[in-house]
């Protein structure tokens, strides 16, 4: 059966247009596919997409090929520019007024230990090599915010636990970023023997630039929407989000930083959250995409083979290491900085549950880390990146799934979905059949506003679709009419 597809595959590595198309509606086609398993299973989406990429990938079934992988590295950039913009909105200047300080106790305190764990491990505990921990340990510290998002927005959930999750895993990656400048500047002067302040100030100064950068295409992109169609709106903002992730491309930069600025700038300025529900909605295709090729860069022989091995020790040893470390990190620093923040005990007990999956950031600055360090060394570690980060975002998508329901962020059952307001009838509480009752007039009176139902990201990605539909109809109509004063 393998060679079968092999053979059908063949001809498309002679056609590079049909290589591509063909490839992008197989990984389209396969993370639908598995969804409809993982869903029976009640496991996330994003777990389905990178199983798929696993299984059509070069150590599979090999459906995909290897120059389609290779050629699609600005998946990534393009996703994590959707992701950081979205959560971008949740920095609202009169929010961060009254949380951003015990937010960044909590990160801090949960990037920093997790990292200080692997270093610890992996240098004294290990004995490896001083450049290779310190890389190692940065890197401990990013989480993906795509798979926490898409959980998120997959389950509904909401509350004082998803605000403080979605502002921690964004101020994650700053502070992983840092860590990362830090410690490439420190492992490179352990190669070199010579360490200059400047190693470490200039990455620094770059990834301040970028996020200033950011900052002024979000009021540019404020100033370019006013009295737009809504369909215009959309063309605008994507236009300028794949713009700046040129900008950054083209400096070897992660757009990460800015395109949070961005969003967050944009939302502060427009208090406009409409635009955001029509790139959340637009978007699920492309972090389809990201996911699915996260799948297919998963090489699990570089982990068995001699080769790979880092100070006479297995990269499998290493890797099951670093994985359960960085877990105990997490979650202990989450704990601790929920504590120091006088946050609810189920903030307290599950945020750190949220914090495991790592992804696109750290596999971007591993690439990087790795072509810093280079040979064996760079290799072992982008192996290790990337074969934990599938393992990550495997399990992470289902232990954020757990922390959103055991924190009470979503729930299934009827009295959380249908609270009932204080009842003053003196008369004694009400029974069981009376509640039901209670809540099913509640429904009702609710129904007449939602139906048909749609999602807010739905909502105003299907007003956008209709206003273009109703323009086009109107040319088509009167062609002496150019669409009246929408622009």
């Amino acid at each position: 059966m393998t060679a079968l597809l092999q053979q059908l595959s063949n001809p498309l590595t002679s056609n590079p247009v049909s290589s591509i198309i063909i490839s992008v509606s197989l990984m389209l086609i396969g993370g639908f596919a598995a969804t409809r398993i993982t869903k029976r299973l009640h496991l996330p989406n994003v777990t389905a997409y990178i199983v798929a990429g696993i299984l059509m990938g070069p150590y599979c079934l090999h459906l995909i090929p290897d120059t389609m992988i290779e050629g699609t590295d600005f998946i990534a950039d393009i996703a994590l520019a959707f992701i950081a913009f979205g959560t971008g909105e949740f920095f609202r200047f009169s929010t961060l007024k009254k949380s951003g300080g015990k937010v960044l106790v909590i990160t801090v305190l949960e990037a920093c230990l997790a990292s200080v764990l692997i270093f610890a491990v992996t240098f004294w505990g290990m004995g490896l090599s001083l450049h290779f921990s310190v890389v190692l340990a940065a890197l401990a510290s990013a989480t993906a915010p795509a798979s926490t998002v898409m959980t998120i927005r997959q389950t509904h959930a909401k509350g004082d636990f998803v605000d403080t999750l979605l502002q921690v895993v964004a101020l994650d990656d700053v502070v992983g970023l840092v860590a990362y400048s830090i410690a490439i500047s420190a492992a490179t002067a352990s190669l070199t023997g010579s360490f200059h302040a400047g190693d470490i100030l200039l990455p620094l100064l770059v990834n301040t630039s970028v996020f200033l950068l950011g900052g002024l295409f979000g009021l540019f992109l404020k100033l370019l929407l006013q009295k737009r169609s809504t369909d215009n709106r959309l063309i605008v903002s994507v236009a300028m989000l794949f713009a700046f992730c040129g900008i950054c491309a083209l400096l070897d930069v992660s757009p990460l930083l800015g395109c949070m600025s961005m969003g967050m700038v944009y939302i502060n300025l427009s208090d406009d959250e409409r635009l955001f529900q029509q790139l959340n909605y637009f978007s699920p295709p492309i972090l389809l995409l990201f996911f699915v090729r996260s799948g297919l860069n998963f090489n699990l022989n570089a982990l068995f083979h001699p080769s790979g091995n880092v100070g006479g020790i297995s990269l499998f040893v290493i890797g099951v290491v670093y994985f359960i470390v960085r877990i105990l990190g997490k979650y202990a620093g989450a704990f601790l900085g929920c504590l120091l923040a006088k946050k609810s005990a189920p903030v307290r007990n599950y945020l750190g549950l949220a914090l495991i999956p790592q992804a696109g950031v750290a596999i971007g600055l591993a690439a990087i880390g790795a072509r810093t360090l280079g040979g064996e060394t760079g290799n072992a570690l982008e192996t290790i990146i990337l074969a934990s980060s599938v393992l990550y975002e495997l399990i992470g998508p289902a232990c954020a799934k757990l922390a959103l329901f055991r924190s009470h962020a979503y729930s299934d059952k009827l009295e959380d979905l249908v609270p009932l307001e204080p009842s003053e009838d003196p008369s004694g509480v009400p029974n069981e059949v009376e509640l039901l009752i209670q809540r099913i007039q509640a429904i009702q009176k609710e129904l007449p506003r939602r139906e048909p139902f749609l999602s807010p990201e739905e909502k105003a990605f299907t007003e956008a679709a209709q206003e273009q539909y109703r323009l086009m109809r109107q040319m088509l109509t009167h062609p002496s009419r150019k669409g009246g004063t929408h622009q």
